[in-house]
């Protein structure tokens, strides 16, 4: 076995700024599973962002263990300059972030691992899969990965981003998609989770088959200081269906305060880049550009106390946030701001199923023909291709 060399992308961030590794999952690259949460990461943190071998920018290499992968990994920190770094990791980058935890604890300050486990799937199951992609490419299973990797209604919903997806599997490398495949048939650190102290934030997806909840709760269990979150409607690639609430989630295990700016500029720039997150770019353009000098104050206001204020707070994740402000619209009428933030519940996570379920909940409580008028708005969204 060989320690590969792993590239890094510069994701970017403060140059002072704590350093976060993101790690991959088999199959995916660091452009098309992280790119959506690094975003809001970099704001606060200098993101890096790690392909395995023979995927995205890093070179095939020769057989390698998770082991491998993990000193491949302190490696880039010595690259980067950093002696010390929070890690977050899916799948197998989680798997990776454990054995960081296990072999070198005193550099990694923080981490959190995604959609994992201590061990994942069986022996037999992971030299079948290296021997499928050996014989026919990683075209062999596309069809299974696309089945294994999403949860209800993302392909719908992100159509680009499941594609892209798939594409950069389809560009892996197969010799090196099986070396993966071999290095987690031998990984299995389930005993060796007590000895880790370095705090865990362990995050699942509701509907992740590969590696469901359970098998993160084994890891926030195991280790001596853990905590497990389950985001609702995600399979099993967090960082790419749920990214504002993944980097939400990672900034606060790592310290990042990203509720408190410190100056009205800053409070105005973080309700910005929350209020783009849940409504969209194109939306918010097309407000911004229809300002006036008339209107102008108040668009600054609504960013700054409304997206700055209250939607940066903690307490709440945007899922929740959404369907609060859901029934408060449809109790108050307000059928334009409707339509707009059922279209941001979707990209907050909701599924189609929930939207309707919370609209039956408002028609008990806040009256049957304002549902009747919900229920019409949202299934217009809903139509929208």
């Amino acid at each position: 076995m060989t320690v590969p060399r792993l590239v890094g992308t510069d994701v970017g961030g403060p140059a002072d700024a704590p350093v976060l590794v993101l790690g991959p999952s088999l199959g995916t690259s660091a452009d098309t599973l992280w790119a959506p949460a690094a975003r809001h990461l970099r704001a606060h943190l200098r993101v890096v962002a790690w392909d395995l071998p023979g995927h995205g920018r890093s070179p095939a290499a020769e057989p390698f263990t998770v082991a491998d992968l993990a000193a491949a990994v302190l490696a880039l920190a010595d690259r980067v300059g950093a002696d010390t770094f929070h890690y977050a990791g899916d799948s197998v980058g989680g798997a990776v972030g454990l054995q960081l935890l296990l072999d070198a604890p005193h550099r990694v300050t923080s981490a959190t691992v995604l959609c994992s486990g201590a061990k994942i799937g069986t022996v037999d199951g992971w030299h079948d899969r290296a021997a499928t992609v050996r014989a026919g490419g990683t075209a062999a299973v596309l069809a299974g990965s696309a089945e294994r990797w999403f949860g209800p209604g993302f392909v719908d919903r992100q159509p680009d981003g499941a594609a892209a997806l798939l594409g950069a599997l389809r560009d892996t490398d197969p010799e090196s998609y099986a070396h993966t495949c071999e290095a987690l048939a031998a990984f299995d650190v389930t005993e060796r989770l007590a000895e880790i102290e370095t705090p865990v934030l362990a995050i699942a997806g509701s509907h992740d088959v590969p590696t469901p909840p359970e098998s993160l709760q084994r890891i926030a269990s195991g280790v001596r200081n853990g905590r497990l979150v389950v985001l609702d409607g995600v399979g099993h690639l967090a960082p790419a269906e749920s990214p504002a609430a993944v980097a939400d989630l990672i900034a606060a295990h790592c310290g990042v305060d990203v509720t408190r700016p410190e100056t009205t500029a800053g409070v105005y720039d973080a309700g910005m880049a929350v209020r783009r997150a849940v409504l969209g770019d194109a939306h918010v353009d097309r407000a911004v550009a229809a300002t006036t000098d008339f209107t102008a104050d108040f668009q600054h206001m609504i960013t700054e106390y409304a997206w700055g204020t209250i939607w940066t707070r903690p307490g709440l994740d945007r899922r929740s946030r959404s369907m609060i402000t859901l029934t408060a619209l449809v109790a108050r009428g307000h059928h334009e701001e409707l339509a707009m933030h059922v279209r941001a519940a979707l990209r907050n996570g909701l599924t189609e199923d929930e939207i309707k379920e919370l609209l039956m909940q408002t028609a008990i409580y806040c009256g049957v023909p304002d549902a009747n008028t919900a229920f019409r708005i949202a299934s217009a969204v809903l139509a929208e291709p």
